[in-house]
């Protein structure tokens, strides 16, 4: 655990200054896209992703969490989300096309990163031994919030991808003592059912096996399970911290 905490302290102490700039880049380009989603900032916004997930991989994990002994793997991990966007770029698959039902648990995720850092000082921790928003949970909990307001043409494999990754944030709340990590998983088990409701019910044929509505509950009855481990993970760190 203290290598855990060591190894962000130095990243965020060698790169606050760039993560203030992929912040606030990001912010721009995500209110250009929803006031004018011209073909360029569709383009400039998968560009922002794969440039954003590279530096999780390259400067956090390969660099800066060098001494935590998975740092490869999930330097892998996120070289192959990298990737996805990239093969995503090439083909267009995701149009960024806007989808007003979602909006308001949106935004509501696209404002979860600031409550990293929040979060951490709540608990008496200060920087740089903090949480950011340029970690890769407030990365993942950003993109799952850019994709719910454009759902109508999205890329399931990302989705999957960042979805698993919010379920190994889990792990880390025992490990590591990060209780804000519940943020993220907790904020990916209502979205998880809508890309999935989306894409099954909205997009498929009503000649499905099992039927849409089947599909439906069965995407219910998964997300109130997911919930269940999560709430009772919650309540078992609370009551060892207790």
């Amino acid at each position: 655990m203290n290598i855990f905490w060591k190894t962000i302290g130095l990243y965020n102490s060698a790169t606050w200054i760039y993560q203030i700039i992929i912040v606030l880049f990001g912010i721009l380009l995500t209110i250009m896209l929803l006031r004018r989603p011209y073909p360029w900032l569709k383009i400039g916004m998968k560009l922002y992703l794969i440039a954003i997930y590279l530096w999780i991989s390259i400067v956090y994990y390969h660099i800066y969490c060098a001494e935590r002994s998975y740092n490869n793997v999930m330097s892998a991990f996120w070289i192959i989300l990298a990737v996805a966007w990239i093969w995503d770029l090439v083909t267009g698959y995701t149009q960024f096309d806007r989808n007003q039902k979602y909006s308001k648990l949106a935004f509501l995720l696209l404002l979860m990163p600031f409550l990293y850092p929040l979060s951490s000082w709540l608990r008496g921790l200060t920087f740089p031994e903090i949480t950011s928003p340029v970690m890769p949970c407030s990365v993942v909990i950003f993109t799952i919030g850019l994709l719910l307001l454009f759902t109508r043409k999205v890329n399931l494999f990302i989705i999957l991808l960042l979805c698993h990754w919010s379920m190994i944030g889990l792990s880390k709340t025992y490990f590591f003592k990060i209780p804000e990590d519940f943020l993220l998983a907790s904020a990916s088990v209502p979205a998880l059912y809508l890309f999935f409701k989306e894409y099954y019910l909205c997009n498929l044929n009503d000649e499905t096996k099992p039927k849409n509505k089947y599909i439906n509950y069965l995407l219910i009855t998964l997300c109130i399970g997911i919930a269940i481990v999560l709430m009772g993970s919650m309540f078992f760190q609370l009551s060892r911290d207790i």
